[in-house]
């Protein structure tokens, strides 16, 4: 219920300061300091203000991937605008002709958090995962401010790198961010999407704020509104410059424990860091297709019945999450008359396909298995 206070008392203070003009005004100081510190805060021939680069980046996704056994490929995608999409591409038989499975990550995440999961769910079938446009390694480019924009921008980048590899359809399986573009995609495109898999999905419902106006909120909780809502959503990571890989170890331990079948060490704190301190093009781009309390400006609840009826869609949640899980009923109810699968795993958090990995796995291969 906390949460769900948090998110209506910062769209509340959002109003009130728009109305005022002071929002603006904070939230254009802001983007210029974020901006600045990241794209030119320093001189090129002085230290760099965060200890990261594009190639530090790189090492650290090797390092994640260094326990895969199977086989696999790396490679820059060409799609327009000069843009590249980097894409790593598994299959434990390269003559199988089986529909590949798309792997779409989070915000803030990139491929190398699929480190537990790519052996497994190759097995039968290619698996690719990609960076997308705007995050990890991948070319990070300047999106449109507008929210519908910025999201055909994605959707085209993914048709774009579709087409480049030749692949005639997909299962596509989204975490977080993924799974809000993912969908937007297979609306665009039914004919390339043989299954959807959603994995705590982000921007499905509509924001308490719009759908209970009337709500109460304390006091303390609206001014904590006030005081994020004109941040870029990592902006404090780039801030602290030097002390960002100890703040991620920190605030993060969690992530350690996640992967800690795989590694002992610093290993995916430090790819987390190096994910999010590079330019903060998708991560902008996020903002602008949010709220300032986090939830979509264009909820897909509101456009998922446009989604073609024979496509089916799977939806997962982890017992433990926070996320909201009755967006998985309410597509239910929506699609009454097609294939609507929702499961939950036991033990698990927000990042399902790492907290319980071999259940996640396991489920994925059962939902699979009857796509072509």
């Amino acid at each position: 219920m906390a949460e769900r206070e948090v998110a209506a008392s910062r769209g509340v203070i959002h109003k009130v300061l728009a109305a005022a003009g002071v929002h603006s005004l904070v939230s254009n100081a802001w983007g210029y300091v974020d901006s600045t510190i990241r794209w030119c805060w320093l001189p090129n021939w002085l230290p760099s203000w965060c200890p990261s680069s594009l190639n530090q980046l790189k090492t650290a996704e090797e390092q994640m991937l260094r326990c895969v056994s199977s086989p696999f490929s790396k490679q820059y995608v060409p799609i327009s605008n000069n843009n590249r999409l980097w894409t790593l591409a598994f299959s434990s038989d390269p003559l199988t002709r089986t529909t590949p499975l798309v792997l779409l990550h989070g915000f803030g995440g990139g491929v190398g958090l699929w480190a537990q999961n790519v052996d497994v769910l190759s097995q039968h079938r290619p698996v690719l995962a990609v960076d997308m446009l705007g995050f990890g390694l991948s070319t990070r480019p300047q999106f449109s401010t507008k929210p519908q924009v910025a999201e055909e921008q994605y959707v085209d980048s993914i048709e774009q790198w579709r087409r480049k590899l030749g692949l005639e359809t997909m299962i596509v399986l989204g975490h977080n961010f993924g799974g809000y573009l993912a969908v937007s995609y297979a609306i665009k495109y039914p004919d390339r999407v043989k299954h959807i898999v959603l994995v705590e999905p982000w921007g499905f419902p509509e924001s308490l704020d719009q759908s209970d106006p009337e709500s109460t909120i304390p006091v303390w909780i609206k001014a904590l509104g006030a005081m994020f809502s004109p941040f870029n959503p990592l902006a404090g990571l780039r801030l602290v410059g030097p002390l960002g890989p100890t703040l991620v170890q920190t605030l993060r331990p969690d992530f350690k424990k996640k992967f800690s079948s795989m590694f002992d060490d610093n290993t995916v704190t430090d790819y987390i860091y190096h994910l999010n301190v590079q330019t903060p093009s998708g991560e902008t781009a996020f903002k602008n297709m949010s709220l300032p309390d986090g939830w979509a400006k264009r909820p897909m609840l509101h456009r998922i019945d446009r989604l073609h009826p024979e496509i089916p869609i799977s939806i997962i949640y982890g017992s433990r999450s926070s996320i909201d899980s009755n967006s998985g009923s309410a597509i239910r109810n929506i699609r009454s008359s097609s294939r609507v699968d929702i499961i939950t795993i036991r033990g698990a958090g927000h990042y399902v396909f790492a907290d319980q990995a071999e259940d996640f796995n396991q489920t994925i291969l059962e939902l699979c298995k009857n796509v072509d």
